[in-house]
C-alpha cells in the first residue's frame, strides 16, 4: 500500500512538473505573439518569474531524488534562456560612479509621477518634490528624460520647467502638452545641456490613451543624436481596483467577479501597449541619427511591448558598465 502511494505521489509530482514546463514555454513565447490575438498567453508572461522559480525548484528537487528527471527542467531552462537573460541582468553588485568620464554622454530617465504631490507654492515648498529634484541633480546627467512630468503656468503653483532650467542647469528642453483652463500641464519632457537642433512629437491613436512620443535631436560636438522619450499606457487602476485585488488575495467576496474585472483591464492594457509598441518600432527605424530611447513601458521584460520596442537596441539594464 505504501509503495503504491509513493508511486501515485511521484506521478502527480511528475505531471505537475510537465504542466509547469508547458506553461513556462508558453510564457517564453509571449514576447513574440501580439496580444491583440494571443492575449491569453500574454497573461502567462506576467507569471514568468513564478514559473521560472518553479522550474528551477523542480530541477533541484529531481536532481536530488531522481537525477534523470531533472533533465526535463534543465532542457526547459536552456530553451528559455533568452527570456531569462532579459529578466535577469546577471550583474554583480556595483556602486554607481558619479564622476563622468571625459567624452561620455550621461542620460537619466525617470517617471516622476507628477512629483507625487501637486501643491500650491508655499514657504516650505513641496518637500517630496524638492527631494526628487535633489536626487535628479546628483545624477549630473547631460540629458534628462522625465515621464508624467508636471508643470504649471499659474503663479500659485510650481513652474517645474523653470526650476529644472535654473536650479539643475538644463537650458534646453522640449515639452509638448495640451492647453487647459487650469494651466496645469502634464506630459513627457526632454531636458538637455546640449543644444536641441530639432524636435518632434507623435500622438498615439485611439483607443490608446493620448500619450505622446517625443524626440529631440541633440548636438554633441560634431555628432547628432536623437533622443526619444514616452510613457506607454498604464493599466489605469483606481483605488477600487486595488480593493478588488486585495479581495482576490484574501479570497474575500466574489473571486470570479473581482478577477474578471481586473483581468479585463490587464487585457486592454496589453492590447493598447502593443499598438503603441508597433508605432514606436517603425518610428525608431526611420531615424536618420543614432537613437537613444528612454521610456516607462508599463510592461514586463518578457512581453510583446518590450521585445518589439527594444528590437536590436541595447538595453542599458543588461549592458551597464561593471567597472
Amino acid at each position: 500500500m505504501a509503495s503504491k502511494l509513493r508511486l501515485f505521489t511521484k506521478r502527480i509530482i511528475f505531471f505537475a512538473n510537465v504542466l509547469i514546463i508547458i506553461l513556462f514555454l508558453l510564457a517564453c513565447l509571449s514576447p513574440y505573439l501580439n496580444p491583440k490575438t494571443w492575449w491569453f498567453i500574454t497573461f502567462l508572461g506576467l507569471a514568468f518569474p513564478f514559473l521560472l522559480f518553479l522550474n528551477f525548484a523542480f530541477f533541484i528537487a529531481w536532481l536530488i531524488v531522481k537525477p534523470r528527471y531533472s533533465l526535463f527542467s534543465l532542457a526547459t531552462l536552456l530553451i528559455g534562456i533568452k527570456s531569462i537573460s532579459v529578466f535577469l541582468a546577471f550583474h554583480l553588485p556595483t556602486k554607481f560612479n558619479y564622476e563622468k568620464k571625459s567624452g561620455s554622454l550621461r542620460i537619466a530617465t525617470w517617471n516622476v509621477a507628477r512629483f507625487i504631490e501637486i501643491k500650491k507654492v508655499n514657504d516650505r515648498g513641496s518637500q517630496t518634490r524638492l527631494k526628487m529634484m535633489e536626487l535628479i541633480k546628483e545624477q549630473n546627467a547631460d540629458v534628462l528624460c522625465m515621464q508624467e512630468f508636471q508643470s504649471s503656468g499659474r503663479p500659485d503653483y510650481y513652474d517645474n520647467i523653470m526650476y529644472v532650467q535654473k536650479e539643475l542647469n538644463y537650458p534646453y528642453y522640449y515639452f509638448c502638452f495640451d492647453e487647459d483652463g487650469d494651466k496645469q500641464y502634464y506630459s513627457s519632457i526632454i531636458f538637455s545641456r546640449f543644444p536641441i537642433i530639432d524636435s518632434g512629437v507623435l500622438r498615439y491613436p485611439r483607443p490608446t490613451l493620448p500619450d505622446v512620443l517625443l524626440n529631440a535631436d541633440i548636438k554633441v560636438g560634431n555628432d547628432t543624436i536623437r533622443i526619444y522619450t514616452t510613457h506607454l499606457q498604464s493599466l489605469q487602476f483606481k483605488k477600487s481596483d486595488y480593493d478588488k485585488i486585495n479581495k482576490i488575495e484574501t479570497i474575500h467576496d466574489s473571486l470570479l467577479y473581482n478577477s474578471r474585472t481586473i483581468g479585463s483591464k490587464l487585457k486592454r492594457g496589453f492590447i493598447n501597449r502593443s499598438i503603441q509598441a508597433n508605432i514606436i518600432h517603425q518610428v525608431l527605424g526611420d531615424s536618420p541619427y543614432p537613437v537613444i530611447f528612454c521610456a516607462d513601458l508599463n510592461d514586463v521584460p518578457n512581453s510583446y511591448t518590450y521585445h518589439t520596442v527594444r528590437s536590436d537596441m541595447q538595453d542599458a539594464f543588461l549592458k551597464k558598465d561593471l567597472e
